[in-house]
């Protein structure tokens, strides 16, 4: 009965503190295993940095950018590490800075209005990226179009681009001269996204633009149409000469010398006024054209806004060579052009009113009334010429 007392007595502690030394031990092998995991990661990330600062070339030190924070631990630390990453991307920035591809100048639209290429300028590149190659599709040409024709891709018509580099370096020529001569070039084009590209080219030339509707008869009948647009007598530098008003309100409207049209389709009244009155024409024929229009065909795509800045850039800047030109040769004396006829200074004209208001003034009277009598009778001849012209195109279209 003792025996199982004791037992009894400390069976109960037996059994309390029996169980509690394996999980001691256990938990105390885990603590130091990951402690000796953790100081191995250490060790081995501690001599990984020794390598790489071994193998690493000498760094320059590299002074705090804020020397009253560099007393404070934490701010000195930040700072360090700053400076550390700089470098070391100021290092991989100069070891493989170099790689990759390099961005070249691409198309920038503005620069075909901005700055123009001239006729040395005109490149088959040039025109190969301005699409002025594209033609319409092969149920849409014109026969007469067939020496222009390179071929057909894809049911389309390829225009020849060495035909129309060569018509357009001729155009350009034909625009110079007729600038050089002190001619008025009119530029046309009356399609959406056409009128920077007309209004440029005629800025550069010093001529005229049209990117509006053509009013029908303002060649042929110019006289009604235009008689209230204003004109005026310049010298041979470009200098207003005032004082001829009143000599420029009977004297007939000013025609174009040449005429410059982006888009003929659109325009066959303005050239058959041309053609009436022998004007000469520069036109940008398509496939689907008729290049007899015009007097100078340029073979291209009239649909592409970048081909149509490419040839009006080239023509104006073929009459601006034009222009300058002239204004050389008229400060040495030389005009290249025929004055204006039948038209009296200012001076003469008081010189003229003042010799009538004084006696025997007879004379100069009778010599105005005979200038008069053969101003009418010059008018008559025209009007009978018109007359007649008129019939014979009746006659013509009667047979």
């Amino acid at each position: 009965m003792m025996i199982i007392r004791s037992v009894a007595r400390a069976g109960h502690r037996a059994f309390l503190q029996s169980p509690s030394q394996p999980w001691r031990r256990f938990l105390a092998t885990q603590t130091d295993t990951i402690e000796r995991t953790a100081d191995n990661s250490f060790k081995q990330f501690h001599s990984l940095e020794a390598q790489y600062d071994a193998s690493a070339p000498p760094q320059e030190v590299v002074p705090s950018f804020d020397p009253p924070a560099a007393s404070d631990p934490a701010s000195a630390q930040v700072t360090g590490s700053v400076a550390e990453q700089y470098l070391r991307f100021k290092q991989s920035q100069a070891q493989i800075g170099k790689i990759g591809s390099e961005i070249t100048p691409h198309y920038q639209p503005h620069t075909l209005l901005s700055n123009p290429p001239s006729p040395a300028d005109v490149t088959l590149e040039l025109l190969l990226a301005s699409e002025a190659h594209q033609g319409h599709a092969t149920s849409l040409w014109n026969p007469a179009n067939a020496r222009y024709i390179h071929g057909i891709r894809q049911g389309v018509h390829i225009i020849s681009l060495e035909a129309t580099a060569a018509h357009l370096r001729r155009a350009a020529k034909v625009v110079q001269e007729v600038s050089r001569r002190g001619g008025l070039v009119l530029f046309v084009g009356t399609r959406d996204g056409q009128d920077r590209a007309v209004a440029r080219a005629s800025e550069l030339a010093k001529g005229y633009h049209l990117f509006e509707r053509w009013i029908p008869g303002s060649i042929t009948n110019g006289q009604q149409i235009l008689s209230k647009c204003r004109t005026k007598v310049v010298n041979a530098k470009d200098e207003e000469i005032p004082g001829f008003e009143e000599q420029l309100a009977d004297r007939p409207v000013l025609r174009p010398d040449l005429v410059v049209c982006m888009n003929p389709l659109e325009n066959y009244v303005l050239l058959h006024e041309c053609a009436l009155n022998n004007i000469p024409t520069i036109g940008v024929i398509d496939t689907n054209a008729d290049p007899t229009w015009v007097t100078y065909p340029i073979p291209a795509n009239d649909d592409s806004l970048r081909c149509i800045q490419v040839i009006a850039g080239v023509l104006g800047r073929a009459g601006e060579a034009g222009q300058k030109q002239r204004l050389e040769l008229a400060e040495n004396g030389r005009v290249t052009y025929r004055p204006a006829e039948n038209l009296v200074l200012p001076e003469a004209m008081q010189e003229k009113t003042v010799a009538a208001a004084e006696p025997g003034a007879e004379l100069d009277l009778n010599e105005s009334l005979e200038d008069a009598d053969e101003l009418a009778d010059k008018l008559d001849m025209a009007k009978n010429r018109e007359i007649s012209d008129h019939a014979a195109r009746g006659i013509k279209k009667i047979d």
